[in-house]
């Protein structure tokens, strides 16, 4: 297999098996109440999975919140590319474009991420009842410390908002959809004392959930009372974070719309996805077929490497079937030529060992940095692998 050394875009060309044309770029207007600003609709679109961006980027007023608020990195990732997969239940990716959240302020969410305050509170804060806008349950402050955080978890983490606009008359965009992501919290974790010990209590689902659309409804009353939101179609969905120490993201649980000038959420629906980390007891239990296979695939790999253990699957489920498996194999290397050799092995046991219709990404990684990358796309002949100068 030949060594392929390209940069970013073309590999991104590549995995996807298209040709851009960057010529013959779209200009519009953004047709806004406020502004009448001139954007720039992209020739290329990387995959259907994929909206479109307008440019120039225009970032969210509250961009970098998000970071931290949610636990993981992988929480992250999947939180804000999760919500593009919901949004497409609503919004064809051939006829909107993706923007990030312009309504939303930095502020707002802050202030909606709070709990609700007592009177006493208020005073004690220097607020007034109209900035009494949390989101999160009261602590009454009645109990200890545990008994306290038990009764009145932090059930919201995080707010994320995406905007999707549509092509109107003429050479115009129009806000054609606002999509809000909440992040809810699978543990609550808190501290008695300040810098002191963090302690930690599990929110079951059922819970979580119930509190999760209650807390949609209230965020889509006030989204209506935004004149530019008032007859928008509108999606929120929940999102269950995982824990501090999770090596895997958590997902998006249910999901439900507002149409055009609708108070009220329709009925929700199940979003039936989720990650499952191999090896673990629940690949073991859960998904057999693919644990067998991952497992026949690290005792290959360690057969290649006797004293290597250090295999790592992270599989994503759509309903019961498996979509996705992204590997990860960090060894060390004493030569280029060795590297090369294990990546054109591992790239054989790809072929060998997982269906083609599920999607295999596996990195390869050294104490000096990245070695290889191996991608087989579903349906692909033979994977194509990427080696590291």
């Amino acid at each position: 297999m030949k060594k392929t050394i390209m940069m970013a875009v073309s590999l991104l060309l590549v995995l996807t098996g298209c040709a851009p044309n960057f010529s013959k770029q779209e200009e519009v207007i953004q047709d806004d109440e406020n502004s009448n600003e001139t954007a720039i609709i992209p020739n290329y679109k990387i995959s259907d999975d994929y909206y479109k961006t307008l440019l120039p980027f225009e970032p969210s007023e509250a961009r970098g919140l998000v970071v931290n608020n949610i636990n993981t990195k992988y929480d992250l990732t999947e939180f804000e590319t999760g919500l593009m997969r919901v949004a497409q239940n609503s919004f064809d990716t051939d006829s909107y474009f993706f923007q990030e959240g312009q309504f939303l302020d930095s502020s707002t969410v802050r202030s909606w991420l709070n709990r609700k305050f007592t009177p006493a509170q208020l005073a004690e804060r220097n607020l007034e009842e109209a900035d009494n806008v949390g989101l999160n349950p009261l602590d009454d402050e009645k109990g200890d410390i545990d008994e306290r955080n038990t009764k009145s978890p932090i059930y919201l983490a995080h707010i994320l908002e995406h905007n999707y606009r549509i092509k109107g008359e003429g050479d115009t965009v129009t806000l054609g959809g606002v999509v809000i992501g909440l992040a809810l919290n699978s543990v609550h974790y808190y501290q008695k004392e300040q810098y002191g010990a963090t302690y930690e209590t599990d929110i079951k689902r059922s819970v979580l959930e119930a509190e999760g659309k209650k807390m949609a409804a209230e965020v889509l009353t006030r989204l209506r009372g935004m004149d530019e939101l008032k007859d928008v179609p509108i999606t929120i969905a929940l999102f269950e974070q995982a824990s501090r120490t999770s090596v895997v993201p958590g997902n998006f649980i249910a999901y439900a719309e507002a149409g055009k000038g609708s108070g009220k959420l329709s009925e929700w629906k199940n979003v039936a996805e989720k990650y499952v980390l191999f090896p673990s007891s629940d690949a073991e239990t859960n998904h057999r077929d693919d644990n067998t296979a991952f497992k026949n695939f690290k005792q290959d790999i360690e057969a290649y490497f006797p004293n290597f253990n250090g295999v790592i699957g992270k599989a994503f489920y759509a309903g019961d079937q498996l979509q996705d498996l992204n590997i990860d194999i960090p060894i060390q290397f004493y030569g280029k030529a060795e590297s090369i050799g294990f990546a054109q092995y591992t790239a054989s046991l790809i072929m060998k060992h997982f269906p083609e219709y599920i999607s295999v990404q596996v990195n390869i990684t050294s104490v000096n940095g990245p070695e290889a990358l191996i991608v087989r796309k579903p349906d692909d002949t033979e994977p194509f692998v990427h080696i590291y100068d």
